[in-house]
């Protein structure tokens, strides 16, 4: 048998059970993906986190993140959990960790009680609402985007918090719009900037608690909109969870959360 530790991170929360959670495995080296995928399934969270150390010279760390079924490009909570389970157990004298990703170099800091995670900004262009999204929503957004980087989400836009509140969508519905994922979004009130809920069943996640990447989309689109370069922005998920955003205009973006350990243990292996 083959013993590794995992680590679940309520991230986006300073609340255990709140947030969205994540599973973080820091690895010796990277396992077969099948077994990677498995373990990922067996967790049965959003995303799943791997990391190997690296030698420092460009990198500190690979990081991974798997669904319940598939491998991402990019994953935000995860990346935070990931970063919390270094600051906190593998490196605790270290203030900064830079991760090499399928998404770039992703850097992460720690600035007192939040995590700041430097990603990049995914623009989008308005297309026509495809036919049947209405259906499948329950609500008509009051416009559709997609992203110009080949993003695999649709940003739909609501009238207020309280129409994102509602929604129920039918999600046998939505997965004939594959590969996409859906990130529903209202302006907030308040001091609160926007809204939003997010749902993957493409992905094996039929409502996700807190998605950070999806705020590499919906960031940009509302500093545009609000003409504010920093943002507060809150998840309507069953869970819910806080995100601050700047956003300075370089191609780049902050995103910053907090985050909690709700348990640690050992996964065995079967060799």
């Amino acid at each position: 048998m083959k013993y590794i530790n995992i680590f679940q991170v309520d991230a986006f929360t300073p609340i255990a059970f709140k947030g969205n959670p994540a599973a973080v495995c820091p690895l010796p080296q990277f396992l077969p993906d099948e077994t990677l995928q498995a373990i990922a399934g067996e967790n049965n969270l959003s995303e799943t986190a791997y990391i190997v150390e690296l030698d420092g010279s460009s990198a500190d760390y690979h990081l991974r993140w798997f669904t319940p079924t598939v491998e991402v490009k990019m994953c935000g909570h995860a990346t935070l959990a990931a970063a919390f389970v270094v600051f906190n157990h593998l490196r605790p004298d270290s203030d900064t960790v830079r991760f090499d990703t399928l998404s770039g170099i992703l850097t992460v800091r720690r600035m007192r009680e939040k995590l700041l995670m430097d990603f990049p900004v995914l623009t989008v262009a308005k297309i026509e609402t495809p036919v049947g999204l209405v259906e499948a929503m329950g609500h008509k957004p009051t416009a559709v985007y997609k992203g110009e980087e080949g993003d695999r989400d649709l940003l739909l836009v609501y009238d207020s918090p309280a129409t994102i509140q509602k929604l129920t969508p039918d999600s046998a519905a939505l997965r004939k719009f594959a590969p996409y994922g859906f990130i529903a979004t209202a302006r907030g009130a308040g001091d609160i900037d926007f809204v939003s809920r997010c749902f993957f069943p493409n992905h094996g996640i039929e409502e996700d608690a807190v998605t950070g990447s999806a705020h590499c989309v919906m960031g940009p689109y509302w500093s545009e909109k609000l003409g504010k370069k920093a943002l507060f922005a809150r998840q309507l998920s069953k869970r819910g969870g806080d995100l601050w955003l700047n956003i300075p205009g370089d191609g780049r973006m902050e995103i910053a959360g907090q985050a909690v350990e709700v348990m640690k243990g050992e996964i065995i292996i079967p060799t």
